[in-house]
């Protein structure tokens, strides 16, 4: 889950990294107030989880309250790389900024470790540094049994070659910006940049933090970082259900146990549906192994609740989970929607194959639902939801 600034500004605060004082606000008027508190002068910055805000203009000086009203009035409101600002942060004026330097730590997947990063090149784009002047971008691999010390934060700063007039202040900050790192339970936490301004002081003016959904059982708090006004309401109600739903723009609802399976029907729709009006799946649900009654009901009900959905197709191979228990879900799940007063008018194209397909078939064969339609081969099962979404059109 990625964080807007104001929440890892936040975040760095509570562990001890050095950052300047700043609220959000969503109206213009609220700038001025805010603006007020923090001495009668502001920095304005666009809210948004996307770079370039500053070339798009989301981050404006404010000398005034009445400037800081109108620079909010400008930015709330306006689209940066398809995000609309809902919100900015008004923030403390950094005094005059002699360097600008980046740290970061993030999960190295490759070599399955943590990673840091530093760089006396902060400012810019970090992938710019990288790809031209790679030799002023170091990167060190961080132990996760002893994590980031003051000595290895030293060392970090030494490979990256700081100043020796900040080296200390750095290593300092890289030590809490660790423990932002490990507390948090973070994927990635960046400060670019990390300031030296005159008098010598060290501050983190911009930052980046993602965090590990898979944590949340441990980090409840984390809770209020979910931006519930930008979430897709679909993709919310799967989530509360423990779906692994993905909205997409298309017309055929696709169902599937196991994620290579799913996104081997969307080729597959989306190949078919060439030959049937440009139709495309309409999102990636991935029921996993334990295709219960309600687990299908869940998921049937998140797919028949989208306008855009005029077919469902349902492509399952039995493994663990055989195809009986698959099919006798589908039919209880038609059943418990019907009984929840839930009206199911769209068609289900339903493929099974592997363990148990015959007993599988048989099942939906005996049920007779006006609405199931069985399919033996899943380019056949694509084909005919393909051409039903079209129809329906």
């Amino acid at each position: 889950m990625d964080l807007f600034e104001y929440q890892a500004r936040d975040l760095f605060a509570k562990h001890g990294v050095p950052v300047l004082a700043g609220e959000v606000i969503d109206t213009p008027e609220a700038a001025r107030e805010a603006t007020e508190r923090l001495g009668g002068k502001s920095v304005v910055k666009a809210q948004v989880k996307v770079g370039g805000r500053g070339k798009a203009g989301g981050v404006k000086l404010a000398a005034t309250p009445d400037e800081a009203v109108a620079r909010a009035t400008d930015i709330l409101g306006m689209d940066i790389k398809g995000h609309t600002v809902h919100k900015v942060m008004i923030a403390e004026t950094a005094p005059e900024i002699v360097e600008e330097y980046y740290v970061s730590y993030l999960l190295d997947r490759t070599n399955r470790t943590f990673l840091a990063m530093a760089s006396v090149a902060g400012g810019m784009d970090i992938e710019e540094v990288a790809e031209k002047t790679p030799e002023k971008l170091a990167k060190v691999p961080v132990d996760a049994n002893t994590g980031v010390t003051i000595e290895k934060a030293r060392d970090i700063v030494a490979q990256a070659q700081f100043p020796a007039e900040v080296a200390e202040k750095v290593a300092e900050v890289l030590v809490t910006l660790w423990d932002t790192f490990i507390a948090e339970d973070a994927l990635l936490v960046e400060v670019n940049p990390l300031a030296k301004v005159a008098g010598g002081d060290i501050l983190a003016l911009d930052g980046k933090v993602s965090l590990d959904e898979n944590a949340e059982f441990r980090q409840p708090g984390h809770e209020e970082f979910v931006d519930h006004a930008a979430a897709n309401p679909l993709e919310a109600a799967a989530k509360a259900k423990n779906l692994n739903y993905v909205k997409l723009e298309g017309e055929v609802g696709i169902i599937g146990n196991g994620a290579g399976l799913v996104m081997s029907t969307l080729d597959v729709v989306a190949y078919a549906g060439e030959n049937h009006g440009g139709v495309k799946p309409a999102n990636f649900l991935d029921i996993g192994g334990g295709a219960s009654a309600q687990v299908m009901a869940n998921g049937l009900e998140i797919i028949l609740g989208d306008p855009d959905v005029k077919s469902v197709f349902v492509n399952v191979f039995g493994g663990i989970t055989a195809c009986d228990e698959v099919a006798n879900g589908i039919v209880q799940a038609l059943a418990l929607l019907a009984e929840k007063g839930e009206e199911v008018s769209k068609p289900l194209v339903v493929r099974l194959d592997g363990n148990n397909a015959e007993l599988g078939r048989k099942i939906l064969s005996d049920a007779n639902h006006p609405l199931v339609q069985r399919v033996d081969t899943m380019d056949g099962a694509a084909d005919k939801a393909a051409e039903l979404a079209a129809a329906a059109k």
